[in-house]
């Protein structure tokens, strides 16, 4: 990868609790442009970047499902591929960093009775890498990506059926990944209370909406956003991702990468990732790349780089726990 940035702080050991893996052919009305991100790009990704990226969590993005499988097993194919990687990752021949070494697969939690055993069945696949499930909630009435949103997910996380399915995971020990938009941070919050026993990861920082109604309206989208993310800080079974702010909403992922520098992605970003900090404090939130979806903004090292810049003012332990140590207990590394 040339015109990378020379990392700061180099030696900071990071996880990188949210990164996709996923191999995208050209098809008429994709969410993503056609793009390979495997093993080898990721590898070439984060040695291109110079930072200290010691171990990564697969989360999940709809990749290599089983399609001859009953329904609610299909998604079994993408924690075997995750799996894959993480054991050829785990031999050392790649190198030190642990890529896929915690999973975040997809189980639809609506499945009734179907919920148990379709988690234990990824249980069984994953084995101690297997740490949760993430499955799609967010929802916009103006869109994303390009595209309407399934009208199904309005109002998703208060489904009593998707609720009861969130009690299994807290019963099998396992987490829920969920990226929403700010208008649904309130739902959140009602969720977290009704599964007291769940550890709940907001992804992207609950994405406050830019399209439609909320363009020329963008304040008011940052002022709810932030109120509504105390209110959900409050509830301590709760944990943020810090990332995600780098994708364009309005458009397919992109294939190429975007050409913002750390000083331009630090000075955008930092409202937002004080916000987040301050309402979660660092024990409860972790930075994230969200790539490939992310680098619209800018490189993998301009994105940590930005998040270093962010972090300059913090203690040691407060960085500690922002770059890897919320991610080592949430993910049990």
């Amino acid at each position: 990868m040339t015109g990378e940035e020379q990392a700061l702080d180099p030696e900071r050991a990071i996880i990188d609790p949210h990164l996709h893996l996923w191999d995208i052919p050209r098809r008429e009305g994709s969410l993503q442009e056609a793009q390979r991100f495997l093993l080898p790009e990721l590898l070439a990704m984060v040695a291109a970047s110079g930072h200290n990226v010691t171990h990564t969590v697969f989360v999940e993005c709809g990749q290599m499902y089983r399609p001859d499988a009953p329904e609610h097993l299909r998604s079994l194919g993408e924690t075997e591929f995750a799996g894959g990687v993480a054991a050829m990752s785990a031999s050392g021949i790649y190198g030190r960093c642990r890529v896929a070494h915690r999973i975040v697969g997809s189980v639809d939690l609506r499945l009734g009775d179907l919920v148990r055993p379709a988690l234990e069945a990824h249980v069984a696949r994953g084995g101690e890498r297997f740490r949760g499930v993430r499955m799609p909630v967010a929802y916009s009435e103006d869109g994303l990506f390009g595209f309407p949103c399934a009208p199904e997910l309005r109002g998703i996380m208060g489904d009593p059926r998707f609720r009861a399915g969130a009690q299994v995971l807290a019963e099998l020990g396992l987490s829920l990944d969920l990226w929403c938009l700010h208008s649904q941070v309130d739902e959140l919050a009602q969720l977290a209370d009704a599964v007291p026993d769940l550890t709940i990861v907001l992804d992207h920082i609950g994405t406050p909406e830019t399209q439609g109604r909320w363009v020329d309206r963008q304040e008011e989208a940052r002022a709810q956003w932030a109120a509504r993310l105390g209110e959900l800080a409050r509830r301590p079974n709760v944990v943020v991702k810090i990332g995600g702010m780098g994708m364009d909403l309005a458009a397919p992922i992109p294939a190429e990468t975007g050409r913002g520098s750390s000083a331009q992605l630090a000075a955008r970003w930092r409202p937002c990732v004080e916000t987040c900090i301050e309402a979660f404090t660092p024990a409860r939130a972790m930075f994230e790349s969200n790539f490939p979806p992310d680098k619209a903004a800018g490189s993998y090292g301009a994105v940590w780089n930005a998040f270093k810049i962010i972090a300059t003012g913090l203690s040691e332990d407060e960085k500690d726990r922002l770059f890897r140590g919320t991610a080592e207990q949430i993910y049990r590394i």
